[in-house]
């Protein structure tokens, strides 16, 4: 039985890694631009978006990888992937599927914005979370 893991490929390796593995990950809208989401992915989560075209991501809370939508059916396609400049941000452009990827309900995470000194949400519930999770 062979035990040695095969080598990452070398996309991976051209990743600036934080030092706990991670890379953060803003996922936008491929139709419309708009930001939905941030979170962060591991190289394992990364060549499974790669592999899949769908979304993972590593929930640093849960400590484990999460496939955007597993709980909800609110899966990310993705488009493409980009990598920034200092190869340390990744950017998924995805289509959206369901129209939400914030786990309140609402198309985008970033739906709060800044008012007279105080954070107030600026775009609608689509859907409850309680309808979305029971």
């Amino acid at each position: 039985m062979n035990t040695t893991q095969a080598p990452s490929p070398q996309w991976l390796d051209d990743i600036r890694w934080n030092s706990e593995g991670l890379v953060p990950v803003i996922a936008q809208d491929a139709g419309s631009g708009r930001v939905l989401m941030f979170a962060w992915m591991n190289r394992e989560s990364l060549a499974l978006t790669a592999a899949t075209g769908e979304a993972v991501y590593w929930s640093r809370s849960r400590g484990r990888l999460w496939r955007k939508g597993e709980s909800s059916g609110h899966v990310q396609r993705v488009r493409e992937l980009r990598l920034d400049c200092d190869g340390d941000v990744i950017l998924l452009q995805v289509e959206q599927l369901g129209g939400i990827a914030c786990h309140t309900g609402r198309q985008s995470c970033f739906y709060s914005v800044l008012r007279d000194g105080r954070w107030e949400p600026a775009d609608p519930v689509l859907k409850s979370p309680e309808d979305i999770y029971g």
